[in-house]
């Protein structure tokens, strides 16, 4: 009779720290990087607008739970810092700077901006810094619409799609590989971020703060890192959302933007990257599969279409409530049992 290992073995530290574990992840990943990669080519630009939307948002909840679920920072102003970062990229490629110029110059003043509003951390926790976070989206949301002479005001601002080397990216399709490689980098930047010092620190900082303090972390640096860090990843996503739109107004930015964010990952599970990128897909496709049942129910029932209508906004109050009572840790959770199945199958207990 045969034998068969069941599970994963390491002779090492660095084997079982890396990044892909196995042969089996690093094609899975292979296989599933080569379909995305194909995906343009076979599917609508509709379809292709929604991966390039979930993209945007995958790096906008990833930046958010670097700060509110690896750091344990409370934040109801990402929406507003994705609009610093918009603005800055946008008034950038305006005046003329290069495309890689402007997105990286808006993701370094968003994080300006957040370091500004991130100092109050040292001394507020909780609720309390939520309310300080939620001063600077209302703040920021005023910035956006009185300050016309930057942003346009309520006449909005438009913007060229972006060129790298004088290629224009200015189809869904073209730039969705943008899109795409952008958020792969922010992705690994996180991910890696949370296996060195300061992603340890945070975690600590998270976990009980007098205990971090009194093991040597700095709560204030690490604090102002973790929204520095957050806030440049949010400018990079709204750096890509205006080239992508090509056009921003102020309303984009609103509160109900942050409010979407924070459900993302409490939907896909606090402090989990992988858990980042499920509650963005979630989210982002809640709406459409909405109104694919709205249409699909418009021709046989249009009396039952017109009542689920104004019922959206609570579908999506509804599935946050679920998620918090039966699956607080998100869809993050159920893909690490599914992977604990599988590894130990056939003995999977």
């Amino acid at each position: 009779m045969s034998m068969h290992k069941c599970g994963l073995f390491y002779t090492t530290y660095a084997a079982e720290d890396g990044l892909f574990r196995s042969r089996f992840q690093k094609l899975c990943l292979g296989i599933f990087l080569a379909v995305l990669l194909a995906v343009p080519q076979l599917v609508d630009s509709y379809a292709v607008s929604i991966l390039n939307l979930i993209l945007i948002a995958v790096i906008g909840a990833v930046s958010l739970n670097l700060l509110t679920g690896m750091c344990g920072q409370m934040s109801l102003g990402h929406g507003a810092f994705v609009g610093v970062g918009a603005y800055g990229a946008a008034i950038l490629s305006n005046a003329g700077a290069p495309f890689v110029a402007a997105l990286l110059g808006g993701g370094a003043i968003s994080a300006m901006v957040g370091m500004v509003f991130g100092i109050p951390s040292l001394r507020l926790k909780g609720i309390y810094l939520a309310i300080s976070t939620l001063a600077a989206q209302l703040i920021l949301e005023y910035v956006f619409l009185h300050a016309s002479s930057l942003t346009g005001g309520a006449n909005g601002l438009p913007v060229d799609p972006p060129q790298i080397l004088g290629f224009a990216f200015d189809t869904d399709a073209r730039i969705f590989y943008l899109i795409l490689t952008v958020t792969a980098l922010c992705v690994l930047a996180v991910t890696n971020v949370s296996r060195t010092r300061h992603g340890r620190a945070f975690v600590a900082i998270r976990d009980y703060h007098q205990s971090a303090e009194n093991v040597g972390v700095n709560l204030f640096a690490y604090k102002l890192q973790a929204f520095g860090l957050s806030s440049f990843l949010a400018g990079v996503a709204g750096g890509l959302w205006s080239h992508y739109t090509m056009y921003i107004t102020p309303e984009q930015f609103s509160m109900g933007l942050s409010i979407s964010y924070l459900a993302m990952i409490i939907i896909g599970g606090m402090g989990s990257v992988i858990g980042s990128i499920f509650g963005a897909v979630f989210i982002t496709l809640l709406p459409e599969m909405l109104n694919l049942l709205i249409s699909s129910l418009g021709g046989i029932a249009p009396d039952l279409s017109a009542v689920i209508v104004p019922m959206k906004e609570g579908v999506f109050g509804l599935m946050l409530v679920l998620f918090l009572i039966f699956e607080p840790e998100g869809l993050a959770r159920k893909w690490r049992l599914t992977k604990a199945y599988w590894k130990l199958y056939p003995f999977a207990y």
